[in-house]
């Protein structure tokens, strides 16, 4: 190979390790893996390596000889006492250069076993780099394209790799365009052979945690904890948030000056309501918060081993803390792990008189 091949076989190896961000020695190696094959396939020699110079591109090829302690095929072996005449530390079942090859133009056949070779380890190296990219992406959030959809998917272009978003898990009522970006949630990932299998949603509750961290600062830098999420996708959703710091107002945080903050995230949940709750070490306390939009709520706890709780309100606030088709109760016992038993207080006052 000539200076002017050398340099545009180096200018080619660095330009497809850099598109398919793999390590450009992974594809040296696959080339000289090639080269030797086919010199193998064109001239019957069975004892061949070759070597790329990673600076010039130079390739030489040249046989070799096993290191043993008794020779049996001079052709393939070379004795351990002949063989530290070369290379002082050599051991049984090394390898030394034999001799030096001259370069050939293949046939047809070999440049072909050549070039299968090295598509082939390019290939396993880009799985390769692509799911060392992924692998920790599970519980974050990302920003994709919607680039085809199916009867019950969308498929969710996501740079070097592509996730899986099924129609039942975008959030009820929003409308999705092809070729629009989309941010998505991780819900789960597993790097398998084919690389890595990525499913996405947009109504699991973690998708509202991670755009929180992402808006609030207060949030990620830890100044404000998150407690607990419990969401009802596309309808209502309840967090519990709370602070060690006297002088931060946790839920202030949250909701930012005239309702900037939250309405932010509001916007990318299509109009989800948004509960912000105090969380409260003493569970009586935190279920009387969760109960929100109701008002003068007594909780009692039943049965604190089991998580049950009593929650007694006036008639006024009875239908705030039950709300529609019990969503209140529900998304507060999610977010508390109580089951919660509403009841009017007035009602049980006049049964415990009777």
């Amino acid at each position: 190979m000539n200076h002017k091949q050398m340099k545009e076989f180096l200018k080619a190896l660095n330009s497809i390790a850099e598109e398919k961000k793999v390590d450009k020695n992974i594809i040296i190696e696959a080339m000289e893996q090639a080269m030797a094959a086919a010199y193998k396939k064109d001239t019957g020699i069975s004892n061949v390596k070759a070597k790329v110079d990673p600076e010039t591109g130079d390739i030489k090829i040249h046989s070799y000889k096993t290191v043993v302690e008794e020779v049996n095929n001079p052709e393939l072996e070379v004795s351990l006492e002949d063989a530290r005449k070369e290379v002082d530390d050599v051991e049984i079942g090394e390898t030394i250069i034999d001799k030096s090859l001259p370069m050939k133009d293949f046939g047809r056949v070999a440049a072909g076993t050549a070039k299968q070779i090295v598509v082939q380890r390019i290939k396993e190296a880009e799985k390769q780099s692509i799911s060392e990219e992924f692998k920790d992406k599970e519980g974050e959030l990302m920003v994709g394209t919607l680039s085809r959809e199916d009867q019950n998917n969308y498929f969710v272009d996501l740079g070097r790799s592509s996730g899986i978003l099924p129609k039942d898990q975008i959030i009820p009522g929003e409308k999705l365009e092809m070729g629009s970006s989309v941010k998505v949630y991780v819900s789960k990932l597993e790097i398998g052979p084919k690389g890595p299998f990525i499913m996405l949603s947009r109504s699991h509750y973690g998708f509202l945690k991670r755009l929180l961290e992402i808006e609030i600062p207060e949030l990620s830098d830890g100044t404000v904890m998150l407690y607990s999420v419990a969401r009802e996708a596309g309808s209502r959703s309840k967090i519990a948030v709370y602070t060690e710091y006297t002088n931060v107002d946790p839920i202030g945080s949250v909701i930012g000056e005239k309702g900037r903050r939250i309405a932010n995230i509001l916007k990318e949940l299509k109009g989800e309501k948004i509960d912000v709750i105090l969380y409260d070490k003493d569970p009586a306390k935190f279920i009387a918060n969760a109960l929100s939009p109701a008002k003068e709520v007594k909780v009692s706890i039943k049965d604190e081993a089991k998580k049950e709780a009593l929650a007694l309100v006036n008639e006024k606030n009875l239908s705030l803390a039950i709300g529609k088709k019990g969503q209140n109760v529900k998304l507060a016992s999610r977010l508390t792990h109580y089951k919660i038993e509403v009841k009017n207080e007035d009602t049980v006052i006049e049964e415990s008189t009777e």
